[in-house]
């Protein structure tokens, strides 16, 4: 479904990232770790046709999305749903609106076939529609916040593809714990292949069957839980060395309900 092979992206003289290589299988969860500033954002970009590669490939469903026109990445758009770090909700708007954007702007379904469809993606996402339709996106918890962005996307486009980028940072532990469920409750139910861009350890762990990590704009590591357990890339090693002693098996299970099992 998605393919980086031999990447380079640069912001003028500075070089972001080097070489990267890398897949997502059609229904496969990928988490890409690394250090801040390592280039991890900027790969959902390149996914998303935001950003042009330099040299090499961005196959999105088998075609290079960074070589197209805007007309065709339009249309492979369509198969993707983006949740940003911040929600990047329409302050100005309800919640209602917020998730019905799409289809109220860009279809001519009537309002109560909206409100119906509306009223339904909150239920997925594990909020109350009588409680929050209504209201505007400030008066909502951070983590409820996440969960109205990811419903917005699911309605926007009925995605093949879900990318979320950093979609725990700054959540108590409440709130991260049902972000990172539902984020898995849709990957199972939905069948949709996913990219999580994070580094928070703890929920990479409960939402991937694979691991890449980017380090300084690198291609670190690239492989399943025990294999990046046992990784010796001194990058790796560096990286993962704060969080050691959380990393086993059990963690990996127990740590959230409703985690992906190794």
């Amino acid at each position: 479904m998605i393919e980086l092979k031999n990447v380079d992206f640069s912001y003028g003289d500075h070089s972001v990232l080097r070489n990267i290589s890398f897949t997502v299988d059609d229904s496969e969860a990928v988490v890409v770790m690394g250090p801040s500033g390592s280039g991890k954002s900027t790969i959902l970009r390149l996914i998303l046709g935001l950003e042009t590669s330099q040299r090499g490939e961005v196959n999105v469903d088998h075609r290079d999305i960074c070589r197209m026109n805007e007309k065709s990445k339009r249309r492979i758009r369509r198969k993707i749903g983006m949740v940003f770090q911040d929600g990047a909700l329409f302050d100005s708007l309800s919640v209602g609106e917020n998730v019905g954007y799409y289809l109220i702007e860009h279809t001519a379904l009537p309002w109560k076939e909206i409100g119906l469809r509306v009223r339904s993606m909150l239920g997925f996402v594990g909020l109350d529609a009588d409680e929050v339709i209504d209201k505007l996106p400030d008066q909502l918890s951070g983590g409820m916040r996440r969960r109205v962005a990811i419903g917005r996307a699911l309605l926007s486009t009925d995605p093949e593809i879900m990318l979320y980028d950093e979609p725990t940072t700054g959540l108590d532990p409440y709130a991260t714990r049902n972000v990172v469920n539902l984020i898995n409750k849709l990957h199972r139910e939905r069948t949709v292949s996913t990219i999580v861009v994070t580094h928070q350890i703890a929920d990479a762990f409960a939402m991937a069957d694979r691991y890449v990590v980017v380090y300084r704009g690198e291609l670190a590591f690239d492989g399943s839980y025990e294999q990046l357990r046992d990784c010796r890339d001194t990058r790796v090693q560096e990286f993962l060395a704060p969080f050691r002693d959380s990393m086993t098996g059990v963690f990996k299970r127990k740590f959230f309900d409703g985690g992906i099992s190794p």
